[in-house]
């Protein structure tokens, strides 16, 4: 996944109105007009890095003659005690943008390396880690960047970008059936329709249905197993997900019953924020 330019620039103006406010007072009675600073940024666990091309907008749309010079990049494994970048500019610039661009590094990077120990976990296997949408609001597109740097897969982005048939579809609808034959009433001819289905039931009305992928949810690897049998034998062509409660201690079971995608929104709704620091110097 690409980020957008003028998008990320667009949302960074937005989180420093929110921090700024009317200015940093503190740094304005403390920090005497002129003076320059040098900070570096420093990874106190391990992680895989994402953010820093954000974090560098931060500083950038406060100042555009802030310099930062990185040394790693993102997707970059970096061990605990690693500098990753230096920034240098006026110090009251350093200090308005540090926490903002801190804590877009730490959830980024957080999200990443979340996401690299799933994908680690179903290495060898066909089955790709994918993310949901249960991001945090206003950060969906960074939050899913952050997936794809950790070696996952981004599922639609929102509501408006493909069709995914859930359990209260299905019950609006009248169910499985009913509801795909709906969908295919109005989905375009470039769209593919993705139904959920709880039991072979339900999967028996979705192959009837034709729909183009089907996702097993909440379901033990046994009935993952029997049901994959069920789809490859009649209609091999069709994508298969499992999503529900997946953890890094189930993923590889998941994954070894031979389906395509697996869902984790795990990876970004509880993925734990990486310690990292900005320690600036005067120069």
């Amino acid at each position: 996944m690409q980020l957008d330019q003028s998008t990320i620039y667009s949302a960074v103006a937005d989180f420093l109105r929110e921090d700024l406010g009317r200015g940093d007072i503190t740094s304005q009675a403390t920090v005497r007009g002129g003076t320059r600073g040098r900070g570096k940024f420093l990874i106190k666990q391990d992680c895989v890095l994402c953010g820093l091309e954000i974090a560098e907008a931060v500083f950038v749309v406060l100042d555009p003659d802030i310099r930062m010079e990185a040394y790693h990049y993102d997707g970059d494994n970096l061990s605990s005690g690693t500098v990753f970048a230096n920034i240098e500019g006026l110090a009251t610039t350093l200090l308005a943008g540090e926490r903002t661009a801190l804590n877009l590094v730490q959830r980024l990077s957080g999200i990443a390396t979340l996401t690299k120990a799933f994908a680690d976990k179903v290495e060898g296997t066909r089955a790709k880690i994918i993310d949901t949408r249960k991001t945090t609001p206003g950060l969906r597109m960074l939050e899913k960047y952050a997936v794809s740097v950790g070696g996952g897969v981004n599922h639609r982005f929102g509501l408006d970008d493909g069709v995914l048939i859930k359990d209260n579809h299905i019950a609006l609808a009248g169910g499985v059936r009913r509801a795909i034959e709906l969908a295919r009433q109005t989905a375009h001819h470039l769209l593919k329709i993705e139904v959920e289905v709880a039991n072979q039931a339900q999967l028996r009305e979705a192959l009837t249905a034709k729909a183009d992928v089907i996702m097993l949810d909440n379901l033990k690897p046994e009935a993952v197993r029997e049901c994959v049998k069920m789809i490859r034998e009649a209609a091999p062509n069709t994508l298969i997900e499992a999503s529900g409660g997946v953890t890094l201690s189930t993923v590889r079971e998941l994954a070894e019953c031979e389906v395509d995608l697996i869902s984790v929104g795990a990876i970004t709704h509880s993925a734990t924020a990486i310690d990292i620091s900005l320690k600036i110097a005067p120069i």
